[in-house]
């Protein structure tokens, strides 16, 4: 059971009662699981509590029919897996039927390969039923390909399905910029893509479509940027990761956005043919955001 203060806690994040909930869906991230203890263990003030308890003690309060639980891929390996154990031993106990799998973006629909670990709970023991895909793209993978369930976890790719949407699939019909630019209208010398018209709907007015203010400097590294760090001239940058200071792919999905995605030096985020990082909008597409979306911290909402 829960604290008389964790009770007040989750009853003033909603009006709901548990009754009226049907799904809790989260993210907790697992910086602190490394020192994970038995589901209640760890008292309120201490350090190494996690969120990933407090997202259990909701689905505890709320007692939903379903939850979703997603995370990063490295999370099935994790102290040897005992921390994606310890998670479903917390479900388990709390009366939930719980199976995860290895899920890509890329093959739902996302111009964007994002794999992630989607856990599914269902109260009681009806069994679980995870979405088939619909695009088809096989490229390299980030799960830990000695892992002993991983021909189960991911799902059976067909490649008659059609292909992955790219990244000119989802922000070719932006307008062009230059460094610290603001676009605010759609082009209209070219036809949308059905992902395109998608995400525009019914918007008018274009937000969020403005390019960083590039130094001098950093100009002429994007004016030099390739498909990855080699294309620099010697000695242009002094650090970096083999990614840094790249063109993102046209033609294919993009790599997973990261938090810093409107700065070059950040993971593969220079526009193909522009010279100038990715603007928050075309970050927001390629995350399927509707472009009528409201975000208030852009860039972080964006990525995360």
């Amino acid at each position: 059971m829960y604290s008389r203060a964790e009770y007040n806690t989750f009853s003033k994040i909603t009006e709901l009662a548990p009754s009226d909930v049907d799904v809790v869906i989260g993210s907790p991230p697992c910086q602190g699981f490394s020192s994970i203890r038995p589901f209640r263990s760890l008292t309120v003030d201490d350090p190494r509590n996690t969120l990933f308890e407090s997202f259990a003690l909701l689905v505890e309060f709320y007692q939903p029919r379903f939850f979703v639980l997603e995370n990063v891929v490295g999370l099935i390996t994790h102290q040897q897996g005992k921390t994606l154990q310890q998670m479903i031993d917390t479900f388990e106990t709390l009366g939930y039927q719980t199976d995860w799998r290895i899920m890509n973006a890329v093959n739902y629909g996302l111009p964007q390969k994002r794999e992630r670990v989607i856990m599914i709970g269902r109260r009681g023991i009806s069994s679980i039923v995870f979405p088939q895909p619909t695009h088809f793209f096989e490229g390299r993978s980030m799960a830990p390909l000695n892992h002993p369930k991983l021909i189960r976890t991911y799902p059976l790719l067909d490649n008659k399905l059609p292909p992955a949407i790219s990244v000119m699939d989802a922000i070719h019909d932006l307008p062009k910029l230059k460094s610290g630019e603001d676009g605010k209208q759609y082009r209209t010398d070219i036809s949308p893509t059905p992902f395109e018209r998608a995400r525009r709907k019914n918007t008018q007015k274009l937000t969020l479509h403005k390019s960083t203010a590039h130094s001098p400097k950093m100009l002429e590294i994007i004016k030099h940027a390739g498909s990855n760090i080699t294309a620099l001239p010697p000695g242009m940058v002094e650090s970096g990761f083999s990614t840094s200071y790249s063109r993102i792919e046209p033609n294919e999905p993009s790599v997973t956005l990261t938090v810093n995605f409107v700065h070059p030096a950040s993971n593969k985020c220079i526009h193909p043919y522009q010279d100038r990082a990715l603007t928050p909008r075309e970050g927001a597409r390629l995350q399927g955001f509707d472009d009528d979306s409201v975000m208030s911290e852009k860039r972080i909402k964006i990525s995360s």
